[in-house]
């Protein structure tokens, strides 16, 4: 009889285990907005490049290592990017930055653009003007929160 007791107690363990599973897949493919991991199924590396900090050279520095990146991986479908920027490194982001072309190309190849909520609130209590972002940005409400979720999320973070 111990062993019918067992393998009963067995037989649960198994399926709440295969729940728990099969509960953590599903929500796996809910945390990345946008669905992005399911857009990316070959992406052998995902990556959010980090930009917090102003000025055109650096800009273009973290533009460049996304267009890089593709290279690198052999094409958009094959790395999944994401350019998160807070602080003065929102300026990317404006609408009328000079870059916007460079970021509507990237963005056509998948490259994600993330821009932080609280560093826009900050602009616009400080200066009393809302700055005007790039269309493509996706709202963050907390950058670095954003970020520390990615990395649960098994993504590399990179500071060009």
């Amino acid at each position: 009889m111990s062993s019918k007791i067992n393998f009963v107690s067995l037989g649960a363990q198994l399926t709440i285990t295969l729940l728990i599973g099969l509960h953590a897949i599903q929500l796996r493919g809910d945390e990345i907005p946008g669905g992005a991991e399911d857009e990316k199924p070959f992406a052998e590396a995902r990556i959010v490049l980090q930009l917090s900090d102003a000025g055109p050279d650096l800009q273009s520095r973290v533009l460049n290592v996304a267009n890089n990146l593709i290279k690198h991986y052999g094409g958009p479908d094959f790395v999944d990017i994401e350019i998160v920027v807070f602080g003065p490194g929102i300026e990317l982001l404006y609408a009328d930055n000079d870059n916007k072309d460079r970021i509507s190309s990237l963005a056509a190849s998948g490259v994600r653009f993330v821009g932080c909520m609280n560093t826009v609130e900050t602009i616009e209590r400080t200066t009393g003007k809302r700055p005007q972002l790039n269309a493509l940005t996706i709202p963050a409400q907390t950058g670095v929160a954003h970020l520390v979720e990615r990395v649960g999320q098994g993504y590399v973070i990179v500071k060009p």
